[in-house]
C-alpha cells in the first residue's frame, strides 16, 4: 500500500496548473497607490480607502508590484469571490485601477480602468 495521507489532492481546477504560483489574498490598498489616486487623480480619500486590491510581483523586480484595486461590495453583488490577481482576468468589469508600483523606489504608475460609481464623485 502506498498511502499519503499528508499529500493534498488538487482541487478541480488546480489540476490544470501545477506550476501556479502563490498570489496572495485581497488586502487593502497599498500605502503608495492610496496617495497616488487621493493626490495625483484627485479622487474622494474616503472612497479610496475602502476599496481593496491584489497584487503580484513583477518579474523583473524584487520590490515592484503589479496591483489591481476593486470595490469589494461591487464583486459581491456580482457574486464573485475574488482569491487573487488572476482571478479579475475573467471579471474585467470588476476593475477599478490597474499598473504597479515600486516599495524601494516609492514609485506608481496607476491607470483607471472604468468610470467610477457614482458613490466616488
Amino acid at each position: 500500500m502506498n498511502w499519503k495521507i499528508w499529500k493534498k489532492k488538487p482541487a478541480e481546477g488546480e489540476a490544470a496548473k501545477p506550476n501556479a504560483e502563490n498570489l496572495p489574498r485581497p488586502k487593502e490598498i497599498p500605502q503608495a497607490v492610496g496617495r497616488y489616486l487621493v493626490v495625483d487623480l484627485g479622487k474622494d480619500p474616503d472612497w479610496v480607502w475602502n476599496l481593496k486590491s491584489v497584487v503580484r510581483h513583477r518579474p523583473d523586480s524584487k520590490e515592484a508590484f503589479d496591483v489591481r484595486v476593486f470595490e469589494e461590495s461591487e464583486a459581491i453583488l456580482k457574486k464573485v469571490r475574488v482569491r487573487d490577481y488572476t482571478t479579475l482576468d475573467a471579471h474585467p468589469d470588476l476593475i477599478l485601477f490597474e499598473g504597479w508600483y515600486d516599495k524601494k523606489k516609492n514609485t506608481v504608475e496607476v491607470r483607471e480602468k472604468k468610470a467610477e460609481t457614482s458613490r466616488a464623485a
